[in-house]
């Protein structure tokens, strides 16, 4: 069969019948169905479109089915703790785990624990991560939702807790869900919360663009591509759609139903926990806890069809579908090795010498490395034997080598200084 452009893929916490279900966006058909467990809410992924992941509700470890295995669970990450929220970024390289107050970062290549971030002073409830990979955006029970740049939690020494580059404190309620627009570092993100609000923020410069008041806690949000819209499901089992390209709007809004772009879909009896706009922008997906996922048509505010479930909807969103997941004979490109569960793991059956591509050592494996300095006395060491032993051929090649070698003395007493003012500098800011 060909593969529709869009699929809807959902799960639920009964786990009667099977884990996650994908269905066809338009006809509502079911096309594939997972078994094995049950899946917590924010805790489903798609791994570089080869691989499903569902964190297992009220356990420590992460199901793995390849996409298109329908019926046959392949492995389990087995994880410190009770995972309360999953993603992988889009490029396929890493994946995130909150994990208590915790954020686990794994390169997927090699399962090496590459960063452990304890910003959060209460469980995280969701991570996610911008378009191009580049940032991710977290948020906990502690009211805060935190903006991090990969990169710099990447580089960061293992001796070193990594510092997110926005912390957002505007939410005085835990934070129920985030929803990252694209152009990556120069995305909007929006964050919802129990606190009845829900705020527009810029990464680029950290600052509010809007906050929206409801008269219910907001559970879940997203907006259509074009970001024309934004859709908030709440805890009354409305949605409510709140236009962003009105004239005259202010930054701390209240929700009017009766504003010009602002409207409500009823039909849901329960919590809406998920929400996802089509690539087109013309439907919306919503889950809930009245065990149904439903499809609207943005335009008319209709609901098309429903899809019943067999308990509370923990996870619901629409995706392309990826190209080898109505191809039972394809495989994985590559496969997924043990994770590891520490940062430095001296057994090698915890993933630390695992096959694949390690993009930087652990701390117990790097030894004693040279200073920046220790590496310029050594060159000035070799460029006096060049000069004096001849060691590199005629006088002429001698030269030419030596003032390569000043040149590259003098960058590596520049980078050293760099360093050194960094390290001042945060050093000596103030808390």
């Amino acid at each position: 069969m060909s593969a529709p452009m869009e699929v809807v893929v959902c799960t639920d916490s009964a786990s009667q019948q099977l884990n996650c279900a994908v269905y066809d966006l338009h006809s509502g058909t079911n096309l594939l169905s997972y078994r094995g467990g049950s899946t917590s809410a924010h805790c489903l992924a798609i791994l570089n479109g080869e691989y499903l992941l569902g964190a297992q509700l009220g356990k420590n470890f992460i199901n793995v089915w390849e996409i298109q295995r329908k019926d046959q669970l392949q492995q389990k990450i087995i994880c410190p703790g009770v995972v309360t929220c999953l993603t992988a970024s889009p490029n396929g390289l890493y994946l995130l785990a909150g994990i208590v107050e915790s954020i686990y970062v794994w390169e997927v290549s090699s399962g090496k624990l590459l960063a452990l971030l304890s910003r959060h002073y209460q469980d995280v409830t969701c991570i996610r991560f911008t378009d191009d990979s580049s940032h991710f955006i977290s948020g906990g029970k502690d009211n805060l939702a935190l903006v991090w740049s990969l990169n710099s939690v990447l580089q960061t020494e293992p001796t070193r807790n990594p510092e997110p580059r926005h912390v957002w404190t505007r939410h005085s309620l835990p934070v129920t869900d985030i929803h990252c627009g694209l152009m990556g570092p120069q995305a909007r993100v929006a964050t919802a919360s129990l606190d009845q609000t829900v705020k527009l923020w810029e990464i680029s410069s950290g600052e509010l663009l809007l906050s929206v008041l409801f008269d219910v806690g907001i559970m879940s949000v997203t907006s259509d591509p074009c970001e024309h819209y934004l859709f908030c499901g709440g805890s009354d089992g409305n949605i409510f759609q709140v236009t962003l390209c009105s004239q005259g709007i202010q930054r701390d809004e209240t929700f009017q139903a009766d504003r010009e772009g602002n409207q409500v879909f009823k039909g849901h009896r329960n919590l809406v926990t998920c929400l996802s706009v089509s690539m087109d922008g013309s439907l919306l997906l919503s889950g809930s806890h009245d065990e149904t996922v439903n499809l609207w048509d943005i335009q008319s505010k209709q609901c098309l069809q429903t899809m019943n479930h067999k308990g509370p909807v923990t996870n619901a969103f629409i995706m392309p579908a990826p190209a080898n997941m109505f191809y039972p004979d394809s495989r994985p490109s590559i496969s997924l090795p043990l994770f590891s569960r520490h940062l430095n793991p001296s057994d090698p059956g915890e993933g630390g010498l695992a096959e694949g591509v390690n993009l930087r050592l652990g701390l117990n494996t790097q030894g004693m490395e040279d200073s920046y300095l220790d590496k310029a006395e050594e060159l000035l060491t070799l460029m006096s034997a060049a000069t004096n032993k001849n060691v590199f051929g005629d006088g002429e090649h001698t030269r030419m080598r030596v003032a390569e070698l000043e040149d590259e003395v003098r960058t590596l007493k520049k980078v050293n200084k760099e360093l050194y003012e960094f390290a001042a500098q945060i050093l000596t800011k103030p808390n």
